[in-house]
């Protein structure tokens, strides 16, 4: 069990410090996360952490490929007008 970082990631760094297990490192075109470190923060915080402090809708996902923060969730906007904007990753349409 554990979260991937999508490409919608903008190489912020807000998670890279705030993993308790350093899963989180940096690559390129995006950070990624090491699947044998990730515990998802169970049994060290109540949230995955990365997804907390992440300031970008669908750039961290669970292991079914879920978004932990998905369209609209950030900006409430709502979803009916991203996917009328076209801002909705395709994924995740």
């Amino acid at each position: 069990m554990a979260l991937q970082i999508t490409a919608q990631c903008v190489n912020c760094w807000a998670c890279y410090d705030v993993c308790p297990n350093d899963a989180i490192y940096d690559d390129k075109p995006h950070f990624l996360i090491d699947d044998d470190k990730c515990t998802e923060c169970l049994g060290d915080h109540p949230d995955p952490q990365c997804a907390a402090i992440c300031p970008i809708e669908c750039a961290i996902v669970d292991e079914l490929g879920e978004a932990l923060n998905p369209p609209g969730s950030l900006t409430n906007i709502p979803i009916e007008k991203l996917h009328a904007l076209g801002l909705v990753p395709p994924e995740f349409a």
